[in-house]
């Protein structure tokens, strides 16, 4: 009888438990936003006929598929059983990585197992068609430089699975041979990076700018403050990895150089400063460097070192560096090709006898499929 009663309460609480987490599921609040993972969450997908069905015969996995990804993002507590999951798998089960994140030493860093070849191809594709398109009628040769990842300094001595950097950087340098290599790898190190964020600290960066700079045959002159924000720095791999890390401090460098540029917005038509101060209190601190991602940004500096012009054309990681690139050059032109096609370059930017420097990690060369 006793038993007959036990396994009748495991019932009902098990129906209960399933029944009060579908009730908050489908009706209790919904977060507009995954701050944790720096997404919106998946929207409840459109039921109809042909979502479920395929040519009226055969089911479809496009409205269950959605479905399943809605459900995910929309389960109660779900940030709190991530976290369970995240510390069971790599502290319990000893799993190298949770959700393709792996830490070591505290960093956390995503793991780039392979090179993507085809990837390569389509970011040399972008690259060669800006030097045909742009440069190479005028005479410019550009530079290139390739940020590497956290993973390079820690996927190897660790045991996790790494691909070949140095194959890596040969391959994409020998597609766009027209460029001149800057290696900037020699300059950094893991300490220039965050522990929870996939991008590096700007006061760490003085040698690799310098370094990029003086290789371009312009003047570097960095004498800057360090300033620390006073609001707690949580990187994208906080989120993603789902385990308990602390917060960060994060820094940013000032100049009275900073306080005579001029610098423009022409993807939103305003005039704007170094740094966004409302978006470093915002979801990702760290879009307070050149506002975060805009198109087209032009820096003016009436107090340049050289008479000098710069294109550059980056990905996040540049903005951090940028501005410590501008005492050196009377303008710079910054260009983000994932948000602007390279085509309705000419119509927006007058080549002329710049430098040109493409600036990109390894990251987002290895999976380019926005560069346009």
């Amino acid at each position: 009888m006793n038993n007959k009663i036990k396994n009748y309460a495991v019932i009902i609480s098990m129906t209960l438990l399933v029944a009060v987490l579908s009730v908050l599921c489908f009706f209790g609040p919904k977060a507009d936003f995954l701050d944790a993972e720096r997404r919106e969450p998946a929207a409840f997908p459109e039921l109809s006929v042909d979502s479920v069905m395929k040519d009226g015969k055969e089911y479809s996995d496009s409205f269950m598929s959605k479905f399943e990804s809605y459900s995910l993002d929309t389960f109660p507590f779900r940030d709190f059983f991530r976290t369970v999951k995240a510390i069971c798998a790599n502290y319990v089960f000893g799993q190298l990585d949770n959700n393709n994140i792996f830490i070591t030493d505290g960093y956390a860093a995503e793991m780039q197992e392979s090179i993507s070849e085809e990837s390569i191809a389509h970011a040399a594709e972008r690259l060669t068609f800006i030097y045909e398109q742009y440069l190479k009628d005028k005479g410019i040769k550009p530079f290139i430089s390739i940020i590497p990842d956290k993973a390079y300094f820690t996927a190897d001595k660790n045991g996790h699975l790494s691909m070949d950097y140095d194959q890596f950087v040969s391959r994409m340098t020998g597609a766009v041979s027209f460029a001149e290599y800057i290696d900037i790898f020699p300059t950094l190190s893991l300490e220039d990076y965050y522990k929870t964020d996939t991008h590096w600290r700007q006061e760490q960066l003085g040698e690799t700018a310098k370094l990029l700079v003086e290789s371009m045959g312009a003047v570097y002159g960095g004498e800057f403050d360090v300033n620390l924000l006073d609001y707690p720095f949580y990187g994208v791999y906080y989120g993603q990895a789902a385990l308990p890390m602390p917060a960060e401090d994060l820094y940013y460098l000032t100049s009275p150089v900073f306080d005579g540029l001029k610098i423009y917005d022409h993807q939103n038509r305003r005039e704007m400063t170094v740094y966004d101060m409302e978006k470093a209190v915002g979801k990702d601190p760290y879009d307070m460097y050149l506002s975060g991602e805009l198109s087209l940004v032009t820096i003016e500096n009436p107090n340049a070192l050289t008479d000098k012009e710069l294109i550059i054309f980056r990905d996040s990681f540049g903005r951090a560096i940028i501005p410590l690139m501008a005492e050196s050059y009377a303008k710079i032109t910054v260009v983000d090709i994932r948000y602007l096609s390279s085509v309705m370059l000419g119509g927006l930017i007058d080549f002329a006898d710049q430098d040109v420097l493409f600036l990109y990690s390894t990251l987002v060369l290895n999976q380019s499929s926005e560069m346009k």
